[in-house]
């Protein structure tokens, strides 16, 4: 290159270098301003930003996501927006431990706490403009790193202040902020003497547990907690704060219903509340050896209890050393409900709890609890199949082998656990007019497990154990004719694709939906995880 050539191109490159920080300062300019701050704040925020010029440029040529700078750079400019007390720091360790599971304990950048719609619009709009990665966190208990959590660089949008409880006048209609755990929602609603469709058990979120579906006691009567949104109010990526309802935005008000964080923030849920407080159960207790006998009783019940009485419901959980079942009736009785006799046909260990009439604060007392310690590793695994008592039976045989060989490397302790899905649920969604589950109009089970334990060098080897039961329920349940491919999000581990089960066209309409409400793709490049339409 002769030196011509040289002082033409080192002219052309150091215009064009001009000419990008231009563009860059204008662009930071054009945000500063759309912020709405007081002069002092905006000059501030301006100063800082225009002195790392050349970090942000790399952002803003799409190039990459943010690096350590300019998250931090994020979080600086989110501590001025929203004020010092609404963003915490990296350090702060009460932060870092508000996930349920222990393998989810990361520390992001800085962790921005909304006090309302506006703040996560903010929030939304300067992760948005920093191309920040990010995790939402309602209530944290989704055991799966990186749904709820997030690493450096990063920052994590905690929803815990947005826990308001609104009931309506006619106590119809509850308003719930995602920070809130169902717990305190059934509290509030105890001296209405009504409740609603949501978590069964009481510290898990509110947010997380709707957007996947959300399967409650009473959910064969009517329907899952998504089925019984009356209003989502919810945040886009571009910060538009928006109603999705049976009448505005109706699409995305049925993707919201199970199709998981995909679409916004919803920083309000309004629930229709269900006229049952008072009901019946009982609890009972069996032996390990007795499980064969009763799976062949939930197995029966399923086909001529469920199907016939939907006011009937089983909540089954078997442990290497017992076997506890509940048995719910959504309304009050003198009596045991005929739909449980196939239960009252074998001899229990012991009768935990004598069937008596209750409250539904009561019932959640008694079972709404895991029996897991927090500061432990957790995990959940999903499969489900059509009814088949010989099939629950071929599969709890190879799931204890392998559990009891793992309890006794390990310590972890696992469960086995069928939940019952009438055909009656169906129909109660389709009712308020469907969800994007696909869910076929038949008796199946959702199996799942609940997994604790306590090394991380132990994990692969733990989880192992719902990894090849999943894949036992598959192979057999195939050859038996017994097959389902649905995976309920809810229970589904960081490895399994529940969206992709919901069938192709629902996929289909689902990733339009998203493309429609966040064109940019910010929900599915930035953030850090969950079951995201982009990898289903």
């Amino acid at each position: 290159m002769n030196n011509l050539a040289v002082v033409y191109y080192l002219f052309f490159t150091s215009v064009i270098a001009v000419a990008a920080a231009v563009n860059t300062s204008q662009t930071i300019t054009h945000f500063v301003n759309g912020l709405s701050l007081s002069s002092a704040d905006s000059r501030a925020i301006q100063g800082r930003l225009l002195g790392n010029v050349e970090s942000l440029e790399v952002v803003f040529s799409g190039a990459s996501i943010a690096s350590s700078i300019v998250v931090q750079l994020a979080c600086y400019t989110a501590q001025i927006v929203l004020g010092t007390s609404a963003v915490a720091s990296a350090g702060n360790q009460t932060e870092v431990e508000g996930t349920w599971s222990e393998a989810c304990w990361e520390a992001p950048t800085c962790t921005i706490l909304p006090n309302s719609d506006q703040d996560v619009s903010l929030a939304v709009k300067i992760v948005n403009f920093f191309q920040t990665k990010f995790a939402v966190r309602s209530g944290g208990h989704s055991p799966n790193p990186g749904w709820s959590s997030i690493g450096q660089p990063g920052i994590l949008i905690d929803l815990k202040q947005l826990n308001e409880i609104t009931v309506s006048s006619d106590a119809a209609v509850v308003s719930l902020g995602p920070g809130n755990r169902w717990g305190s929602v059934y509290s509030a609603l105890a001296p209405y003497e009504v409740t609603v469709i949501g978590g069964r058990i009481n510290d898990v979120g509110v947010g997380g547990l709707i957007l996947g579906g959300g399967l409650f006691h009473l959910s064969g009567e009517f329907g899952l907690a998504a089925d019984n949104v009356q209003n989502f109010h919810v945040v886009l990526a571009n910060g538009t704060i928006i109603d999705a309802n049976s009448d505005q935005n109706t699409d995305l008000f049925w993707a919201l219903k199970g199709g998981g964080p995909n679409f916004g923030i919803v920083t309000r849920y309004d629930l229709y509340t269900i006229p049952v407080y008072n009901l019946w159960f009982e609890v009972l207790y069996y032996t390990p050896d007795q499980v064969p006998d009763v799976l062949d009783a939930f197995a029966e019940w399923q086909t001529n209890g469920a199907s016939v009485d939907n006011k009937s419901t089983v909540a089954m959980v078997i442990s290497l050393d017992s076997v506890v079942v509940g048995l719910l009736y959504s309304q009050p009785t003198a009596t045991q409900p005929a739909a449980f006799a196939p239960f009252y046909d074998l001899n229990p260990a012991e009768v935990a709890l004598a069937g008596s009439n209750g409250t539904i604060t009561e019932l959640m007392e008694l079972f709404g609890e895991t029996g897991s310690t927090a500061a432990e590793r957790h995990d959940y695994r999903s499969a489900s199949s059509k009814v088949d008592a010989e099939l629950y039976k071929e599969i709890y045989a190879f799931w204890v082998e392998q559990a009891t060989s793992v309890y006794n490397q390990t310590g972890a302790n696992q469960t086995f656990v069928l939940q019952p899905i009438p055909g009656s649920l169906i129909d109660a969604g389709n009712a308020r007019g469907g969800n994007p589950l696909g869910l076929p109009y038949e008796n199946m089970q959702w199996w799942t497990t609940l997994i604790d334990w306590v090394d991380a060098a132990d994990d692969d080897l733990v989880r192992g154990v719902s990894i090849a039961t999943t894949e036992k329920w598959q192979s057999l349940a195939t050859a038996r004719g017994s097959a389902s491919d649905f995976i309920y999000m809810n229970d589904a581990s960081r490895d399994q694709n529940p969206l992709g089960t919901y069938g192709s066209s629902n996929l289909a309409q689902l990733k339009a939906i998203a493309e429609k409400y966040d064109p940019s793709k910010v929900f599915q490049r930035l953030q850090n995880g969950g079951f995201l339409l982009s990898t289903a």
